[in-house]
């Protein structure tokens, strides 16, 4: 997890890391990669192959249901419409959402959509999961269930998890939480984190 003050470049580090903006200097290597030295296709590429984001004002599309925002990156991949649907209704169930299919974004509450967001996030089986304040709208007990979902993807073999977050509550859940100020790291430590099962 990546901790420290708004405006220490916490969100910057991770658009970075994703693909979606370009260091000033230095090298940034994700999976192996050099994300800088990768063209624009490429990188998008990797992005839809390897990365998974949740955002923090989660981007959900206004005119597709959940499930449907859920199926957005297997749709981009070209699988099939059904099949993407259906693991995006599984994956809906697995966030407490499976009545809430049909629903528009519209029509959910803030910690809803969050919901809808990890699920999209998830449906593609990236190896690194990036997440802006993951659980933000979210109650604690909810924001523990999103957090031992998430750290359950990241335990899984060659899969990691990066959370830049602002919510002491969750820092349980981090093997080792990185603080952050004024651009830099300052400091890495290694933490005890919860048992992954949910």
């Amino acid at each position: 997890m990546v901790i420290g003050p708004s405006g220490c470049g916490k969100t910057t580090l991770i658009s970075i890391l994703s693909g979606i903006l370009d260091q000033d200097a230095g090298e940034c290597e994700v999976l192996g990669r050099n994300v800088r030295a990768m063209g624009e296709r490429e990188r998008v590429s990797f992005r839809g192959r390897s990365i998974g984001f949740v955002f923090q004002l989660f981007n959900l599309l206004p005119a597709l249901t959940a499930a449907e925002n859920v199926a957005v990156p297997l749709l981009l991949a070209r699988r099939r419409r059904r099949e993407a649907l259906g693991k995006a209704n599984r994956l809906l169930e697995s966030v407490g959402l499976g009545e809430r299919q049909d629903a528009l974004p519209g029509q959910l509450s803030g910690g809803q959509q969050q919901r809808v967001a990890i699920a999209r996030a998830l449906i593609h089986e990236p190896r690194l999961v990036i997440c802006d304040e993951p659980t933000s709208n979210l109650d604690h007990q909810t924001g523990h269930d999103m957090m031992r979902l998430l750290r359950g993807l990241a335990s899984q073999a060659e899969r990691s998890l990066v959370v830049v977050t602002h919510d002491t509550r969750i820092l349980e859940f981090a093997d080792r939480v990185a603080r952050m100020d004024d651009g830099r790291i300052v400091d890495a430590d290694a933490t005890t984190a919860v048992e992954s099962s949910p």
